[in-house]
């Protein structure tokens, strides 16, 4: 895939989570119950989605770094080695700094 393609790729992948983290925040500010049975159970579904929104940050992390990388020049080269990443390997993480050798 051209760079132009990989960079539209990445960053509608990063739009898309940023939607997503602010519906997650939007959610976990909403819940206000007094009910304690139903507050516990806000509670669980609050603790699944601050994970979310963790790992929805890390992959935000990890895109905006592969964006600096386009933008230098680096990437499509493993930070680890300087390997060429596969085109396969790019195609299911796009964002990933290493190669396929180097994420073992």
């Amino acid at each position: 895939m051209p760079a132009g393609g990989r960079k539209a790729q990445i960053t509608a992948r990063l739009d898309d989570l940023k939607a997503r983290l602010a519906s997650i925040e939007t959610e976990l500010d909403s819940h206000h119950n007094a009910d304690w049975e139903e507050l516990a159970v806000e509670r669980e579904g609050d603790e699944v989605l601050e994970s979310m929104g963790v790992s929805g940050q890390q992959e935000i992390r990890m895109i905006e770094a592969a964006l600096q990388r386009l933008d230098s020049g680096d990437y499509g080269f493993c930070m680890k080695c300087g390997a060429e990443i596969s085109q396969e390997r790019l195609d299911v993480v796009p964002f990933t700094p290493f190669c396929k050798t180097c994420a073992r």
